[in-house]
């Protein structure tokens, strides 16, 4: 059975970019007239065997009745805007545990949670991400009133002190999603995309939240033994597919979707270096893309003596790289310093 993955490649900028689609040479990414891009890459997996080519636009006439039609289909869902998440979104972190891996503890005693909001929301955040489980490599499973009773006081607040900024949950039980629903939390982050919890499907399916479809090979306790792909980057292609699909067979509200392929979780180096420099593939699904390379492990196995405690430069850079191929939304933990490097960046590209 042969198979066909069409990716936006070859972009344009600001001015340059503008002048490009206004004369037809470039189409925008995901409606945004800022990033173009006058190329597409072509895979095709037939088997066990793997091939690309990159060609021009205006070559896609030339391709094979079959492969067109497959092209102008994924282009569609390329060029179209993503509904809420048009221009970059940062989703800063509240970890309300004692155990994540970089700011374990920092935030869930005396209020202080409330502070770090406040600084998150005024340096730029436009989402809060808030978890009361860890799912770093290793962690244990908690049971799910401890985990509400952990987030309970944020959530319980959050719409009446911050009615502007949506609010996400980072959980895998369906119990915490039906306690957090009830506060008009906006998005659902499970990092199992809802195979933990078999309620989970039964809790969202009817709910009109944005479910944030994460991929994870294996589960936190074993998700970094010798991860292993044929093709990452096809391999969670087909993921994301295949849960689209199973949404929309339950009769779920789908126009709210957020693709997360979960760098870190279930990779090596070398699964999160294909996915971050080829990222722009997941376009063609049509949703908005998140992604999560925050103080990641992969920044360290990069930089090597150079590694620090925050991890900062290595996420900023990360951040970057992905805008520049169209991904919406940040997930971090630094939201001032990320911004920071956002405005600049887009700041010289109008130049």
């Amino acid at each position: 059975m042969k198979k066909y993955y069409t990716r936006a490649c070859n972009f344009y900028y600001g001015k340059i970019s503008k002048n490009l689609i206004k004369k037809k040479l470039a189409l925008p990414l995901c409606g945004n007239k800022e990033v173009g891009f006058d190329k597409i890459e072509i895979f095709l997996k037939e088997k066990n065997k793997i091939t690309s080519k990159i060609i021009e636009i205006k070559e896609i006439h030339h391709q094979k009745p079959h492969i067109k039609k497959k092209i102008y289909i994924d282009l569609k869902k390329i060029i179209s805007k993503r509904k809420n998440f048009n221009k970059p979104s940062i989703m800063g972190i509240l970890n309300m545990t004692p155990d994540s891996f970089s700011d374990g503890g920092k935030f869930n005693k005396n209020n202080k949670f409330f502070k770090r909001i406040d600084l998150m929301i005024n340096a730029g955040a436009k989402i809060i991400d808030v978890g009361g489980e860890s799912t770093r490599p290793g962690s244990s499973i908690i049971a799910p009133h401890q985990e509400w009773n952990r987030v309970k006081k944020v959530i319980e607040k959050f719409k009446s002190k911050y009615p502007k900024t949506l609010l996400s949950i980072d959980t895998r039980k369906s119990q915490v999603m039906v306690n957090s629903i009830k506060y008009k939390t906006d998005i659902i982050n499970d990092v199992s995309s809802f195979n933990h919890d078999p309620n989970s499907y039964k809790v969202i399916k009817k709910k009109n939240v944005w479910k944030i479809i994460h991929h994870m090979q294996g589960t936190p306790q074993t998700m970094q033994i010798k991860p292993k792909y044929e093709n990452v980057l096809l391999d969670i292609y087909d993921f994301f597919e295949e849960k689209i699909k199973a949404l929309k067979k339950t009769k779920a509200h789908t126009s709210k979707i957020i693709l997360d392929p979960g760098i870190g979780f279930g990779k090596n180096l070398k699964h999160n270096l294909i996915l971050i420099n080829k990222i722009s593939l997941f376009h063609s699904l049509g949703f908005p893309i998140l992604i999560g390379t925050s103080r990641k492990k992969f920044i360290k196995d990069i930089s090597g003596k150079f590694d620090t405690k925050e991890r900062i430069g290595g996420t900023i850079s990360s951040v970057l790289y992905t805008l520049s191929q169209g991904v919406q939304i940040f997930r971090v933990h630094d939201v001032e310093e990320v911004n920071q490097g956002i405005l600049v960046y887009k700041k010289l590209l109008e130049q």
